[in-house]
């Protein structure tokens, strides 16, 4: 049985995975879940592997992606609190995993292998429906980055992504809101040459809008962002 007790951070309870559920499907979900801690810049999920588990990510990053031909990295998803992975896990029988999955930073995650999660899914359908509306969600989001990439500039959806990223990931700090993310991962989910990433984000900091550092990058003017 997974504790939820701590005095750390809960905003994993507002996941859309279980939103509308019953106080006995809410139980019950949280019962048989396992919790376990994954370090830094391991495999959660592997492209091409059989599913086995569904996560629910309660602290920690995590990002999703896969491989080009040329073995460049495509991010799709970058995972906070309360995202779920391995959502295919749902069905009776599930096809090989689609994406890679790795955290981070460090994660603890409410885990339930496949046998346990059908079985809760047949006794609390709200499960499966939740399940089913955040595969359209990512759907949508996915549609959406496409659009973007033929009708938006490049500082447009670099600026937006960095919105988004605020929002769902972002730390606040006394100088602004710190994600911590890499330029090379920041142009993937933007769908921006690194380059290109690295001119704007040059530009913006000697306008004050943002700060960088290894790794992480702070926001210090959200308005100015909002606006680009």
């Amino acid at each position: 049985m997974a504790t939820t007790g701590d005095s750390g951070d809960v905003s994993w309870m507002r996941s859309k995975f279980l939103a509308g559920l019953s106080d006995a499907a809410m139980r019950d979900l949280l019962d048989t879940a396992s919790l376990r801690h994954i370090e830094p810049k391991k495999d959660v999920i592997v492209k091409g592997e059989h599913p086995d588990h569904l996560f629910l990510l309660k602290t920690g990053r995590m990002r999703s992606y896969i491989l080009s031909e040329d073995g460049s990295e495509i991010v799709l998803l970058w995972a906070a609190p309360g995202e779920v992975v391995g959502l295919v896990s749902l069905l009776p029988t599930p096809p090989n995993y689609l994406v890679n999955t790795t955290t981070v930073t460090a994660c603890d995650c409410l885990m339930w292998n496949h046998d346990t999660i059908r079985k809760l899914a047949t006794e609390h359908p709200q499960i499966m429906e939740n399940g089913f509306r955040l595969a359209l969600h990512h759907l949508g989001t996915y549609v959406k980055r496409h659009v973007n990439i033929m009708t938006k500039s490049a500082e447009s959806r670099l600026a937006n992504q960095l919105v988004q990223l605020a929002t769902s990931a972002g730390e606040v700090g006394n100088s602004g809101i710190r994600i911590d993310i890499t330029n090379e991962q920041l142009s993937s989910l933007s769908d921006i040459g690194s380059f290109t990433t690295s001119r704007i984000l040059s530009r913006w900091e000697k306008a004050g809008m943002v700060s960088k550092q290894r790794g992480r990058l702070t926001i210090l003017d959200p308005e100015s962002l909002m606006a680009a």
